[in-house]
């Protein structure tokens, strides 16, 4: 900790924050890093539900024993104390909030970070508007009560503006006034909605983009009556460096994609691999976040519109592609293999449906119906079937968004970053210059087994000779020279024949 503070933790000294999404990936990050930097803050509230026979103090105890907090448990763990969890639900009337506790907000918060949604993209309509247009409606209302509110931030996606291919820092026109939606969604019974939904969330391929897509007027439409701004991240992605490297705790999006590979359980992926995959690492979003609440409650209190942030790729040493995702993860796989693999970590993405849709059939459904065959057989628990039906219906979401590129403007990020001091640069770094890709993906695929698959790394040694068996039994004598003998190379599937140097692919 520095002992000279910077204007922005001059800035966050004695104030009040109220959190929502404070339990998901953004948010636990989030008050990481308030509680580290800015430890003069008075209080952070957040809205936690009880959740599968747990309290809410019970969740945010066993919260703050993740290696997430492991510098503030020992840096200075009084400050977890300023955490204070309010039992509730953006998606209760009155948030769940007793009328007691409503009145501590109203008189207290200064800054709101609405971080929760329903990341689903599959999910009902009327749960995706349910969660994404109305959880916002009652936080929005509950600001516009706030006595003492400076700024109120917005957590949206870049993705929510599909049908423009070229996506600006500003608000876009909505087909469907959300008003409108909400009320349809709460007439209607679930059977008619799912029948119009299709038809309503035109242009968009899922609820999850068109619900976060009319939340954003929702919002704008209370400017200026509250300090609102709409930040809108890309793909998040494992942190750079705070408050660990690799730190990760979901499979949602890629994550998922390079674990089902890891695990030897996806052979092929559609979609052109020389687009580029907009990804932020976590930290860089969340220094994001503190420095937009920070601008909005000083410098730009008397804006004439509503800020709109892209957290995107910022510098051309952040750009990468998906075949490069897919190539440098598997390459940091094979050498910090994950437990238990199926079968020896391989495949590509393949820009032929065709093609794709044959690998899949032979190396993936296939050997999943005859693996859950010989379970069947010894009388054990089959479900490969269940999990490659599982990830095949996740790559259909997904597929989408591989085979597009859009081209997000971030310049507000930018402008607002270049006039912080030095000193609140390096607190709140936002942008990486030297950008190591190699060092980046060790620590994200060591971050994705040992914070997310739970995986020690005293398994390594065991993992490792477990790959090799696996590689072994798919060996086969290269088809030119019948030689045995090959070399890692660290392209496509790796290994390559000493002799005349043929590609295994």
């Amino acid at each position: 900790m520095n002992e000279s503070k910077s204007e922005i933790q001059s800035f966050y000294k004695n104030k009040t924050i109220f959190i929502t999404g404070a339990s998901g990936f953004m948010g636990k990050v989030l008050i990481e890093k308030l509680l580290y930097s800015c430890s003069d803050l008075n209080k952070i509230y957040i809205l936690m539900r009880d959740k599968k026979g747990h309290s809410c103090d019970n969740r945010l105890e066993d919260m703050f024993k993740l290696p997430l907090f492991q510098r503030i448990r020992t840096e200075q763990p009084q400050v977890l104390k300023k955490v204070i969890p309010f039992n509730g639900d953006i998606c209760s009337d009155n948030l769940g909030l007793t009328d007691e506790e409503r009145e501590q907000l109203i008189n207290e918060v200064n800054i709101i970070f609405h971080c929760a949604a329903s990341l689903r993209m599959n999910a009902k309509l009327k749960d995706a508007v349910e969660m994404n247009m109305n959880g916002t409606k009652r936080i929005l209302n509950l600001g516009k009560e706030m006595k003492h509110l400076q700024a109120f931030i917005h957590l949206s996606t870049a993705f929510c503006h599909v049908d423009q291919k070229e996506v600006g820092e500003r608000i876009y026109d909505t087909s469907n006034n959300p008003e409108d939606i909400m009320r349809l969604v709460q007439c209607l019974d679930e059977d008619t909605i799912d029948l119009i939904t299709p038809k309503l969330i035109q242009p968009h391929p899922n609820t999850y983009t068109y619900s976060k897509h009319l939340a954003e007027k929702l919002v704008a439409n209370e400017f200026p009556e509250l300090p609102c701004c709409i930040a809108r991240p890309s793909i998040v992605f494992p942190s750079y460096k705070e408050p660990l490297p690799g730190w990760v705790d979901n499979l949602n999006g890629p994550i998922g994609l390079l674990v089902a590979g890891g695990k030897g359980v996806i052979r092929s992926i559609h979609g052109n691999g020389n687009l580029n995959i907009e990804i932020i690492p976590v930290d860089l979003a969340i220094n994001d976040l503190i420095i937009i609440a920070y601008k909005i409650a000083t410098s730009l209190r008397n804006s004439k519109s509503i800020l709109v942030v892209n957290m995107t790729s910022q510098i051309d040493t952040m750009r990468i592609t998906w075949s490069e995702i897919w190539k440098k993860g598997k390459q940091f796989i094979h050498e910090y293999p994950f437990e238990k693999q199926v079968w020896y970590p391989g495949g590509d993405l393949h820009s032929n449906k065709f093609e794709h849709n044959i690998i899949v059939l032979f190396f993936q459904i296939i050997p999943a119906y005859f693996i859950d065959f010989l379970m069947l057989i010894f009388r054990q628990r089959r479900f490969i079937v269940r999990i490659q039906k599982r990830i095949l219906d996740n790559l259909a979401i997904l597929q989408y968004f591989i085979e597009r590129q859009w081209i997000f403007y971030n310049k507000n990020i930018i402008t607002l970053c270049d006039d912080l001091t030095p000193l609140d640069k390096k607190i709140f770094p936002t942008m990486i210059y030297n950008f190591d890709e190699m060092e980046y993906f060790k620590h994200l695929v060591l971050g994705i087994r040992q914070y997310c698959m739970k995986e020690d790394l005293s398994t390594l040694p065991k993992a490792r000779r477990r790959q090799k068996i696996l590689f072994i039994h798919r060996i086969t004598a290269c088809w030119r020279c019948r030689s045995l003998k090959y070399i890692y190379t660290g392209r496509g599937t790796g290994f390559v024949c000493r002799r005349r140097k043929a590609c295994l692919r």
